[in-house]
Parts: structure tokens; sequence; C-alpha cells
């Protein structure tokens, strides 16, 4: 699945802009994807250090691979005009937009804002709230989202007994305790982040410790006015719930508990009532499922901004640059 990603961003390659361009795992990443033809890629940082990394790595500043130091950049100023006009009804003065610029998530997030680039990964240094914060600050929400969510594309080893390759577990990153139609719009993103980055019809799963009325409580009862409202808003969407895990998951456990159902036992888009499920079931899929974890990856942003996780390989960046590109390439 991992192949077909790369596969299908190279089909439509985009230019990223990489905020933590100091750190190796960032600079190995990038090379790997301009190598492999899906990125052009700008790499935020002090211009020594980051140069440093790129000779580590037996490489250099190319067209293909640029690096941009926000203290002495070109474009510097003209961000700090622009981020005081974004921010100033915030309280925000020109110096301290002057000063907000020079942070490396901030500028590289001003450069997809102005167009400079398509696309922007963060977060193998910085925490999750920071790199989250700025993309909210400066690219902000599209205006047809009701809410910006995250979810994790989920690879599944190769050969998985189940036939499939690739889910998607949403959210599992941001929203911690979402009402029922926060639950059904990080539903509906779900579903088109599963079709944009596979490019398969997504049947969603809308998750409880209860199966169609098995269990009644108001943590149940959330899930199944989520499901109700999906039904009425977005009739084409293949949704169902509310599912317990196996019975999404496992199609003779779906048959069983939810017969008649065209989800259950053939999910591959799960929603989780919070993010204490959503957090916990995607690390027990990585840790002891052997999956690839690929996010948190952000969607309802005005364009594409993504977090790493600070325990990232050099291969996670480079699967992160991938799917960008691939949601660049919607924009």
């Amino acid at each position: 699945m991992l192949q077909e990603l790369r596969t299908r961003a190279a089909a439509r390659p985009a230019h990223i802009v990489m905020s933590e361009g100091h750190d190796p795992r960032i600079v190995a990443g990038a090379l790997d994807a301009v190598t492999a033809g899906f990125a052009q890629v700008t790499l935020v940082g002090p211009h020594a250090d980051v140069t440093a990394q790129l000779v580590e790595a037996g490489a250099a500043e190319t067209p293909r691979i640029s690096i941009q130091d926000p203290a002495s950049s070109a474009l510097t100023a003209a961000f700090a005009d622009a981020f005081y006009d974004l921010r100033k009804h915030k309280g925000m003065s020109v110096e301290g937009a002057a000063s907000a610029v020079l942070n490396p998530l901030v500028f590289a997030a001003m450069m997809v804002r102005q167009g400079h680039a398509d696309g922007t990964v963060g977060g193998a240094v910085a925490t999750t709230s920071d790199t989250v914060r700025a993309a909210l600050q400066v690219i902000g929400k599209a205006k047809d989202a009701p809410i910006v969510s995250s979810f994790f594309l989920m690879a599944l080893p190769a050969d998985h007994p189940s036939g499939r390759s690739a889910m998607v577990f949403g959210d599992c990153g941001l929203v911690i305790d979402p009402d029922a139609d926060e639950l059904a719009a990080i539903a509906v993103a779900s579903a088109a982040s599963y079709t944009q980055l596979t490019g398969d019809a997504a049947k969603v799963a809308m998750l409880s410790f209860s199966t169609m009325g098995s269990a009644k409580h108001a943590a149940v009862t959330k899930v199944s006015d989520a499901v109700a409202l999906l039904k009425a808003n977005h009739p084409t969407l293949d949704a169902d719930g509310e599912l317990q895990f196996d019975a999404a998951f496992v199609p003779s456990v779906g048959a069983s508990k939810a017969s008649g159902s065209t989800v259950a036992g053939h999910a591959n888009v799960m929603i989780f009532p919070n993010l204490d499920a959503g957090n916990i079931g995607y690390k027990i899929a990585q840790r002891i499922g052997g999956c690839d974890a690929i996010g948190p990856v952000l969607q309802g942003l005005a364009k594409p901004a993504n977090d790493l996780s600070r325990g990232c390989t050099a291969q996670d960046v480079t699967n992160m640059i991938a799917v960008t590109v691939l949601q660049a390439g919607d924009g």
C-alpha cells in the first residue's frame, strides 16, 4: 500500500515545505521524496545547519530541494506584513508579527498560505499542539469544512488475513470529545480522505462498545445520533453503526451482529467515539498489529498541513510527504 501511495503521488507531484529542515530524518525523508519524483521540497531552518545536514546526507541544495532561512529570507518581510493583517484582530502587533514569522512552523505555513508551496509538514521536533496551532492560525479552516479533524492512514501488513491493505482511523489525534454533529463531520471528511489517498470507495463504521442497540448509554446514543445525521444528510455515503470493532471488521461477526448491513464486516474507515478510544486504538493496531501508522493527517484545512510524530523515522517523513502531495492535488 505504501508503494501504491508513492506511485499515486508521483503522478501529481507538488511543492512541500518542511518546517524542521535541520533534522536529519526530515532531510533523509525529503531526499527520498525528491528522488522518487513526487515532490519538490523546501527545507526551513538556519541555512548553515540545513546545509550541513544535506552535506552529511551526500546531497546539496538544488532546484528540487531548496532552503529558506527565516532570519535572512527575502520572503520574511512580506510574510510579517501578511501575518499582521491576518492576526491584528486578535491583538497582534507589527513587532509581534515580525517575531512570529521567524518561527519555522509559522514561516512554513505562510509559504503555503501565500502560494509559495502547496503544503507543509512538521512535528518531528515540535509538539502536535504547536504544529496544529500554526496551521490553524495561518492556513485556517476550509470555508466548507464544519470542523478541522485528523486521521491516521493505517497500512496493514502484507497479505493481511482480512484482505485489506489500508484503513483510515479517525479522529485519533485532535478532537477530544466530539458531539454527534462533529462525529458525523469527522466521518464525512475521513471517508473523503480514504478515497483521496487510496482511490477506493469508503465504507464507514461508527464505532462504539455497542452494536445496533445491544447496549444503552449516553455514549452509545451520541454515536447512533451521528449515524442518523449521516443517513439524513449524506444518504450516498456507505456508513453504518453503532458497531463494535469486531462487527465492523470481521465479516462473520458483522453478519451475526448486524445482519443486512453493507458496512458491518467490511469497513475500511473506522470512526472512534472520542480521542481516548481513537488514540489507544491506533497505537494497539500499530504496536501489536504491525500496521504502519501515517499521521496524524489533518483534514478540513484550507490547504494541506500535516503533523509528524516526534518518534518518526525518515520513511515516515517520506510517507507523510506523499500524503500531503495527494491532498494538495485535490485542493
